[in-house]
């Protein structure tokens, strides 16, 4: 039973990683590099490890040869000088120096050929990964402009069915904006024509009267000659002026 919900709960939390993951493309991508970096510096530890030791077979074959040098010359001499029994341990040592510097060469050609191959194969392998990387970073560049368009695309063609949608509405309206209009407009004509401008006419002639009539007193009052309007003039032409009392005359 618990390794059944044990696996079940694995279940719910890989299935939460993997959401995370695709949504997060570019840390999973910083985390690979990280191990990408992390590995080659493991291996270059190694790698440092196999030089330290060619470089000791190395040291080891130039001793050698130097031992090999020396035990030669001495046993020449030895044996020129007639010590044969010196000369006899000499070159029975130098035998030995010979066979030792043979396998330490061979050695040293083997672990220099495994250096090269182990330095080629890690080129190799941080080309790849480094290529791959490149290639991840570009799909994802491109997964990001193909979705955000994919956003605007839909964006748009949602507001076109929207508009397309909205046009009865937009109708309907019009017209009920041209009938409460019109509707307005008959309005207005009644109340125009139904209006008495009569009272309107008389109150404005009143009005005018009185603004004459006060003015000119104002003019007497301050001995100021008034000179008579223009519609006042024209109605003295058009009628006799009529005087009343003794001594007037009535023009006929």
């Amino acid at each position: 039973m618990f390794r059944r919900i044990s696996n079940l709960f694995r279940g719910f939390l890989s299935l939460f990683v993997s959401g995370l993951e695709r949504q997060n493309p570019e840390a999973l991508l910083e985390v690979e590099k990280e191990n990408l970096r992390r590995q080659i510096g493991q291996y270059n530890t190694g790698l440092a490890s196999h030089a330290g030791m060619c470089e000791r077979l190395m040291t080891q074959v130039r001793k050698l040869e130097t031992d090999q040098r020396d035990l030669r010359a001495r046993t020449t001499a030895n044996l020129r000088a007639g010590n044969r029994q010196v000369a006899g341990e000499l070159a029975l040592r130098l035998q030995t120096v010979e066979r030792e510097l043979d396998e330490n060469r061979k050695q040293l050609e083997q672990a220099e050929t495994t250096y090269k191959e182990l330095v080629r194969a890690r080129d190799v392998a941080v080309s790849t990964a480094r290529s791959k990387i490149e290639s991840l970073k570009s799909s994802i560049d491109d997964m990001k402009m193909k979705r955000a368009l994919a956003e605007v695309t839909e964006m748009a063609s949602g507001m076109v069915t929207q508009i397309g949608g909205a046009g009865e509405t937009l109708d309907r309206l019009h017209e009920m904006v041209e009938e409460e209009r019109e509707k307005a407009a008959g309005r207005l004509r009644v109340a125009r024509d139904s209006m008495d401008t009569t009272q309107v006419h008389l109150k404005e002639a009143e009005q005018q009267a009185l603004a004459d009539q006060a003015l000119a007193d104002f003019a007497a009052k301050e001995g100021i000659a008034l000179e008579p309007a223009q519609g006042a003039a024209s109605s003295s032409t058009a009628a006799p002026v009529k005087t009343m009392g003794t001594g007037s005359t009535e023009s006929a």
